[in-house]
């Protein structure tokens, strides 16, 4: 269902949304083309690769990658090591997020790690334990660029 995914627990199951379940914001580009609904009553333990938007509501242990967006339910538990084009939580998180471009965690979000994203919001009564790392875009090759610009220097002076 996620096209390349992987999972430790065979078992587990990964079922589509329902239409009760409203997502938890209503921008458009976060809550379109929900293809993967991990419920309440589920437990998921292993890495999961995909593209497009997912929402989880029960139980995650291990891995998550993807470009598209990662939806955490007000009810879910995660202890995971994220990559994500964009985080929204509402629910529990233990461990590390990698974003590229957002992670919005709303109340009554838990989150327990570190966060690395350019840009980070945080709602009012959200719990954070933990650190954050906001590089800007760019800046690694600012960094580049200007040795290469003092090796160049360097050779004119010789």
């Amino acid at each position: 269902m996620f096209g390349k995914n992987t999972a430790e627990t065979p078992q587990n199951v990964v079922s589509p949304p329902e239409e009760s379940s409203p997502p938890v914001s209503s921008n458009h580009e976060e809550s379109d083309d929900i293809i993967a609904f991990v419920g309440e009553e589920v437990t998921f333990k292993g890495t999961i690769r995909y593209q497009g938007t997912v929402r989880v509501d029960g139980r995650l242990e291990g891995e998550i990658y993807t470009d598209g967006n990662l939806i955490i339910g007000q009810k879910a538990v995660i202890t995971a090591k994220i990559e994500a084009g964009t985080v929204t939580c509402q629910g529990l998180i233990t461990g590390e997020i990698v974003a590229k471009n957002l992670v919005k965690l709303l109340s009554p979000a838990v989150f327990d790690g570190s966060i690395t994203t350019p840009l980070l919001s945080m709602d009012e009564g959200v719990i954070f334990n933990g650190s954050c790392n906001m590089p800007k875009k760019g800046e690694r090759k600012g960094k580049e660029a200007k040795l290469v610009v003092s090796v160049e220097e360097a050779v004119k002076v010789k």
